[in-house]
């Protein structure tokens, strides 16, 4: 059962302006926040392997590979002979992986940029010809 368009299932839901819990933690927590650093790496240091886990994982960022920046000429007039190109430079080692999805996905929304472009644009000359 649907809701009325500007009805909502819950009309009073929370008061404006309240605060939700996680705020109210968190500005709690705040207060000590030196103390529970301090304590976290007390019990790393001490060999607790969950509070290193903690502490390494706040400190160090996540391992993110990236690829080398590579020159790359696209081979091919239409879109799919371009993606094929890029499929066949991938293959042979001339591109990683990576960038060929990469490439590939932009070949795709510069797809459907162009379909929306190209629709609108039809859509924009049968109007024209209505009103004429």
């Amino acid at each position: 059962m649907a809701f009325k368009p500007g009805k909502s299932g819950n009309p009073k839901g929370r008061p404006a302006g309240r605060p939700d819990k996680r705020a109210q933690w968190r500005k709690e927590l705040e207060k000590h926040g030196s103390d529970l650093v301090a304590k976290a790496v007390e019990l790393a240091l001490a060999g607790d392997s969950q509070a290193l886990k903690l502490c390494i994982d706040r400190a160090i960022p996540a391992y993110r590979p990236t690829a080398e920046p590579v020159s790359f000429t696209m081979q091919g007039d239409t879109l799919t002979e371009r993606a094929n190109s890029i499929l066949t430079a991938v293959a042979t080692g001339e591109l990683d992986p990576q960038t060929g999805k990469a490439l590939i996905d932009a070949i795709g929304s510069l797809v459907k940029v162009t379909e929306i472009d190209e629709i609108s644009r039809r859509l924009d000359e049968l109007e024209a010809r209505q009103d004429a």
